[in-house]
């Protein structure tokens, strides 16, 4: 595993603490896949907990490929053992919904949170969520909530929420919770890759009303297929 310690620790001086009795949520997004934005989100989550006076959420928002209850699980030496699994929505909303509905055997509608999991790590410091991909229905799939009241919600019970999301290149998502994030930040990877493409992400997640509140320049290389011109501001939602 990457240690980014040292860096996030300055990350964490340079966005200050949340201003507010309620917790914030910050989104890591970057433009192209494989620039180390699951990682980066990772050691911030990681870094807050360990000095945060209520739990930091680490929330996967990657809804197709989910990793980061995993690597977290298999990172024990820095994260401790896993907790009991248990439900990642502190009021029954969830920041998607599942197309078509889930039912049950008798026919009955499965909520969305449901589908939607934590386990704390660090002393119950961390909460780490995962979709379940797995239960899901032949032909259903998630879609993001433009508005969701479950972010005013789990921000009464956390200090931050740390979002991992897709990279801009193969998925939208990002564009679609950038507005109710309190704040976004950018990962750029060593490689200078599309720059272009960089700065319309910047100028896309503003345009949808996002606050970009920094950036971070990952040194760490990551293998990563050719680089693809991430969607711009009007790719469908």
């Amino acid at each position: 595993m990457v240690d980014l310690t040292k860096e996030m620790a300055d990350l964490m001086s340079a966005l200050g603490r949340p201003q507010t009795r309620s917790g914030r949520a910050l989104m890591f997004v970057s433009a192209f896949t494989g620039e180390g934005v699951s990682t980066v989100a990772r050691e911030y989550a990681r870094c807050e907990a360990a000095f945060a006076k209520r739990p930091v959420w680490l929330i996967d928002a990657d809804l197709a490929q989910p990793s980061q209850m995993q690597a977290v699980t298999e990172d024990s030496a820095r994260f401790g053992p896993p907790g009991t699994l248990a439900s990642a929505s502190p009021d029954g909303s969830a920041f998607f919904r599942l197309s078509p509905p889930a039912r049950d055997a008798a026919d009955q509608e499965i909520p969305d949170h449901k589908y939607l999991v934590a386990r704390p790590f660090l002393d119950n410091r961390l909460w780490v969520t995962r979709f379940r991909l797995r239960n899901l229905a032949p032909g259903q799939r998630p879609k993001l909530n433009d508005q969701s009241s479950y972010w005013p919600a789990l921000r009464k019970h956390a200090q931050t929420i740390v979002v991992d999301v897709p990279a801009l290149d193969r998925s939208a998502a990002a564009l679609q919770l950038a507005p109710q994030m309190d704040g976004v930040i950018l990962v750029l990877s060593e490689d200078e890759g599309d720059i272009q493409a960089r700065i319309d992400l910047k100028n896309d997640i503003e345009q949808v009303g996002g606050n970009l509140m920094g950036i971070v320049y990952n040194r760490a290389r990551s293998p990563r297929s050719a680089a693809r011109r991430p969607m711009g501001r009007y790719a469908a939602l």
